[in-house]
């Protein structure tokens, strides 16, 4: 497997503005997200990277949300999204909403969650599809350089095997936005409405929810023994007795 730490991506998004149809995609992002706000309960909600923070929350149950971006003026807390400064399993639900794609390291800002999560915490994570229209205009010189092109995409299956790695429990899935990203998106055509249908699967983003499992240390022993690889007697001849007499 080919390591994400291999690419780094020099430009990191600090508004959905700054990327194609990005409002139109944060909508989508929501729409989504609220579908499982009412089920998430808890006292801390960390929002990590500045496209999370600018998400519409408020459906959440969660009232006590932090803000963690590099920008002090988003910010309820200035940390990177790989050096979260909160101890172990203090926090009850993260929100990585189009995170991963823009960084060095991936895996380690997903460590970074699981172990700020509470057990049976839950992770939000978004991010764009390789497997679209959108993620195929990577192939094109054109928009290599430019947002959100720039960063590296990852499959949703890629993700989830380093959520599984790591003791997460993936609940739900889900595929949407179908677009190329290029030129204006109309969500009310009969075509858009067609794609997002039956096209879905290619949709341009994706969300994954999943919760943290811990496995208990202390391991419980069976009720039932071993059966002795031998009997100890033999038609009532004790194994210890000798066979044959002088």
């Amino acid at each position: 497997m080919k390591p994400a730490l291999s690419y780094h991506s020099t430009v990191v998004p600090r508004q959905w503005q700054q990327l194609p149809q990005g409002e139109l995609m944060a909508n989508a992002i929501e729409r989504q997200l609220n579908q499982w706000w009412p089920k998430i309960f808890g006292y801390h909600l960390l929002k990590v990277g500045s496209l999370s923070c600018a998400l519409d929350t408020s459906a959440c149950t969660i009232k006590h949300q932090i803000h963690l971006t590099e920008q002090a003026e988003q910010a309820s807390v200035v940390a990177e999204p790989d050096a979260l400064p909160f101890l172990e399993q203090s926090i009850d639900a993260v929100l990585l909403s189009h995170c991963l794609e823009f960084y060095p390291d991936p895996h380690h800002i997903v460590r970074e969650a699981h172990r700020v999560l509470m057990p049976d915490g839950y992770l939000l994570l978004s991010g764009y599809n390789p497997l679209s229209s959108a993620g195929l205009m990577k192939l094109w010189p054109g928009v290599k350089q430019q947002l959100p092109w720039a960063g590296r995409f990852f499959t949703p299956s890629r993700v989830k095997d380093w959520l599984h790695l790591l003791g997460f429990e993936v609940m739900y899935e889900q595929r949407f936005f179908w677009s190329s990203l290029l030129g204006k998106h109309k969500p009310e055509s009969r075509w858009q409405q067609w794609c997002e249908t039956y096209l879905g699967y290619f949709g341009a983003s994706y969300l994954l929810v999943a919760r943290k499992r811990l496995l208990p240390l202390t391991p419980i022993r069976p009720k039932w023994q071993r059966t002795p690889a031998f009997q100890t007697s033999v038609k009532g001849i004790s194994a210890r007795q000798g066979l044959y007499h002088d």
